[in-house]
């Protein structure tokens, strides 16, 4: 009975399994990983500057520029649909000569993904050469489809997937007015992060979301006012866009309203399981603001990043139309959370939601090309439906005082009980 104890604390003592994989990914990543990395990411830009229809999405913007300077108004193009700002954020690109955009957009959209990532690790405090750091890049561009289809077409969700991770490191440094300045030069390029406002609402911060509201206000005035006909805005494009867009974008449009009808759903319905859908998404919102986070060590990351990311994801349920790199906004935040016990990457269902836009899975031609939506859509709702559960959910893990015979008082889980749990706890 003597040497019970003594077994008891050696058991304690181990690390888990966890805890080991925890660590070993917080420990700097040798320089051969690193190079794979870069060269990986630098392979897909450059392989996206030589296919023929690169930038297919940028050119509505750069199209809608040289309009603007030509003095013909940006919105007598349908597929512009934009703010007046981003008209004037597109002139730099409008002066670039073709051939040199084909190479230098792609790396744009490749380090505004790289800005994303790197806001993202240092909101959880994740070394930036940590095994983890490096692998992930690496991991979403070549297994990841919608990474893939960002970088070729050009879209600006990329300025949208740089600016949230931003800005709400920004917000958690307590820097709320540059937060909302972040986020209104996002909503100045694409209004994608409006949304966000309503974290601004949550934490109080009135300053940073009149910020966020002017910001892409004025910029969008002093476009008005350059451009010939800024009312069609209202009268052509914002109805456009309201009705979905058109049989263009419908094979690409992975929102429940769009998708549904195309599976045998009838279209009212499919409006009210989307609103019922974004309307739990919404209230999973309060609660998970509300709900501090139980996570030892965290100091509210958590909670900013879940809250912010179940805001876009409630929009993307009822907007139109809603394309499978819209995930790419709330992914990096998503990810770099596991380094939190506890947090969705930690769960197996969130890799299973990310199967269906994986690149490596050999999809029958039936869910592929133009029917991929129905997979972006299972995607888009997995994820939500997970955020929402995690919202929802009213157990709360509490870590108590823990004794054993001959041991003083612990209030720590066990894989924090070894130094190198401990390491994997605070560095990643």
């Amino acid at each position: 009975m003597g040497l019970r104890p003594g077994i008891w604390l050696m058991k304690w003592d181990r690390p888990s399994a966890a805890g080991r994989r925890a660590a070993w990914l917080a420990e700097p990543a040798p320089r051969s990983w690193r190079a794979v990395s870069l060269l990986v990411l630098l392979g897909v830009a450059v392989s996206t500057s030589l296919r023929p229809n690169w930038g297919s999405d940028n050119a509505f913007v750069v199209k809608a520029a040289d309009a603007l300077l030509s003095g013909v108004s940006p919105y007598e193009d349908k597929r512009f649909l934009y703010l007046p700002s981003a008209v004037l954020m597109a002139v730099p690109e409008a002066l670039v000569p073709r051939e040199l955009l084909r190479w230098l957009l792609p790396l744009g959209m490749t380090g505004l993904m790289g800005i994303g990532w790197w806001a993202s690790l240092r909101l959880f405090a994740v070394p930036l050469c940590s095994r983890f750091a490096v692998a992930v890049p690496v991991l979403l561009a070549l297994a990841y489809k919608p990474y893939a289809n960002l970088v070729l077409i050009g879209n600006w969700t990329a300025v949208s997937a740089a600016a949230l991770p931003v800005a709400l490191l920004l917000a958690h440094r307590r820097s709320w007015v540059a937060a909302g300045l972040v986020v209104g030069l996002a909503i100045a390029c694409k209004p994608m992060l409006v949304p966000v406002g309503l974290v601004f609402v949550l934490a109080r911060q009135w300053r940073g979301l009149a910020v966020a509201v002017l910001v892409p206000a004025v910029l969008s005035l002093v476009g008005a006012v350059l451009m010939p006909s800024p009312t069609l805005f209202f009268t052509k494009t914002l109805p456009f866009l309201f009705q979905g867009q058109d049989a263009y974008a419908l094979p690409w449009d992975a929102s429940p309203i769009a998708v549904l009808p195309r599976l045998g759903v009838p279209e009212p319905v499919a409006v009210v399981l989307a609103g019922a859908g974004a309307g739990a998404a919404f209230w999973g919102v309060w609660r998970r603001w509300r709900r501090p986070d139980p996570v030892d060590g965290d100091e509210g990351q958590l909670r900013l990043a879940e809250t912010a990311a179940m805001v876009m994801l409630a929009a993307f349920l009822v907007s139109r139309p809603s394309f499978d790199h819209y995930l790419l906004v709330v992914l990096p935040l998503l990810l770099a959370s596991g380094s939190r016990p506890g947090s969705m990457p930690r769960s197996p269902w969130f890799w299973l939601a990310l199967v269906p836009q994986a690149a490596l899975v050999p999809w029958p031609p039936e869910l592929a090309h133009k029917r991929r939506a129905f997979r972006d859509m299972a995607a888009l709702c997995g994820l939500a439906a997970l955020l929402a559960r995690r919202a929802l959910r009213s157990d709360r893990v509490t870590l108590g005082p823990v004794t054993t015979a001959g041991s003083p008082p612990r209030t720590e889980p066990e894989c924090a009980a070894t130094p190198a749990a401990s390491a994997s706890r605070t560095a990643f």
